[in-house]
């Protein structure tokens, strides 16, 4: 096939992990990207003028600690592919920043987003947030981007969800299917985000059965018309593929054309691979699409092997839910500000207590968090993990526009904490981009400051 110049300027990150697999027949194993280079190099879509690949970099544990509290050290639960994958996401949003080129696409493995804060081990097929390190790392060296994450895998985005809880200049948007449904069961409208990011946490819950037109009517008729509002700086799709029909995880009706036309129509800057586990009869004609409407060129020719016009058919009580859904969530998305005064009122403090359960790892967590309802800053929060048999740690996060008062008591909460009642206090200063360390295994290769 013989593709014209594109139109876009498209930077392409190809990282397989060869060295990293859950077991040898797991569904995330190295063999979920082969093919999918296979039929890029077949199509010749490195030949095209105005696709660029780029080599992965390397991420640092400062970049990873940037966001994550990884237990019991970051040498411990963190891998190289780990590393790569997040480095190969920082590359192309570099180059994308840069102007090097105008859209990026991550095509890396190990996916990210299941990873929450705390890291004790796998969730999800998950160890550190990809989208997350880069996009912390990309405000780090650009300055406080306005930033918006369009997670439209399949299962609920619940570790990206929880790292931007609090964060009003993180729009975090996922279309998955419904959570009763589906691992991780989470995902539900009234998730809505913490006091200080409250209605910049958006879920849209799909039926099973949702085919390309549910997926192009959400974009339309919610997603679109947010983004317009929110106004970011820059567009991240969680480009997770486990929606597809073939997919033997899952139980949606996407298509490889619907993908490159939600794509198309939500013109991310960045696309970052998550799921996706039909590694032969889906994920490299969804690349494909993906990487063609990035670029701008022409995706109608692409059809996946298993493809009919039937596969992507829904039902008409599919149709009418989706539009109440998305009338009741862009109802709630624009009456936000009266939503939080009946939420959170004059509180000084939110507290809440979950459980987060690290399956692949088989720890079961607790945590209580704290966190100050400040109107002149997101609100320092505080959060105490604790896991039977394993540790009990403290994370202190000054968000990146820390007011006065919320920094002196995050630094008061941080030297009164004792390495008594926890085993590893994490003080993430955000405005200062440092990371203070007490207690825990001494780190051997950090920038951060350990005490």
């Amino acid at each position: 096939m013989k593709f014209p110049k594109a139109g876009v300027k498209t930077g392409v990150v190809f990282f397989p992990a060869f060295d990293w697999a859950i077991s040898a027949n797991h569904p995330e194993r190295e063999e979920r990207l082969l093919y999918t280079r296979d039929q890029i190099f077949e199509e010749g879509l490195f030949d095209v003028e105005g696709i660029t690949e780029y080599p992965p970099s390397l991420a640092t544990v400062e970049d990873v600690e940037r966001v994550h509290l990884c237990l019991p050290s970051p040498e411990k639960v963190v891998t190289s592919s780990h590393y790569i994958s997040a480095g190969g996401a920082i590359a192309v949003g570099e180059a994308v920043m840069k102007g090097e080129v105008e859209r990026g696409f991550a095509l890396v493995r190990p996916p990210g987003h299941h990873a929450t804060r705390v890291v004790r081990g796998l969730r999800g097929f998950c160890v550190i947030n990809i989208e997350a390190v880069m996009l912390e790392y990309l405000r780090k060296q650009y300055g406080p981007l306005r930033v918006a994450i369009i997670d439209t895998d399949c299962h609920h985005g619940d570790g990206t969800q929880e790292v931007y809880w609090n964060d009003p200049d993180t729009l975090f948007i996922s279309l998955h299917q419904d959570g009763r449904t589906l691992y991780p069961g989470t995902g539900f409208p009234s998730e809505f985000g913490g006091p200080g990011g409250y209605g910049a946490t958006l879920n849209i819950p799909m039926p099973p059965g949702t085919g390309d037109k549910g997926y192009l009517y959400v974009i339309d008729n919610f997603v679109l018309p947010v983004l317009e509002d929110f106004k970011p700086d820059l567009v991240i799709n969680s480009a997770g593929q486990d929606n597809h029909f073939s997919d033997p995880l899952t139980n949606m009706s996407l298509t490889a054309k619907g993908y490159a036309e939600l794509t198309r129509r939500l013109s991310p800057h960045l696309a970052v691979l998550e799921g996706g586990y039909s590694v032969q009869s889906a994920l490299p004609y969804v690349n494909t699409g993906i990487l063609l409407a990035l670029a701008g060129l022409d995706t109608s020719n692409v059809i996946e092997p298993l493809y009919s016009p039937e596969v992507s058919v829904q039902s008409k009580k599919t149709d009418e839910f989706l539009k109440e859904l998305c009338e009741m969530m862009l109802y709630r998305y624009e009456n936000r500000e009266n939503l939080f005064e009946e939420s959170f009122g004059d509180k000084e403090y939110h507290e809440t207590t979950k459980n987060l359960f690290h399956d692949e790892a088989g720890i079961s967590e607790h945590q209580r968090e704290k966190t100050r309802i400040c109107r002149d800053c997101p609100g320092v929060t505080l959060l105490a993990t604790s896991a039977p048999g394993y540790s009990e740690d403290y994370l202190i996060t000054l968000p990146l526009r820390g007011c006065p008062r919320c920094r002196r008591e995050a630094e008061e909460a941080f030297a009164n904490a004792s390495t008594e009642e926890f085993d590893t206090i994490l003080f993430q200063d955000r405005p200062n981009d440092v990371t203070y360390k007490k207690g825990g295994p001494k780190p051997t290769h950090t920038r951060s400051r350990w005490l």
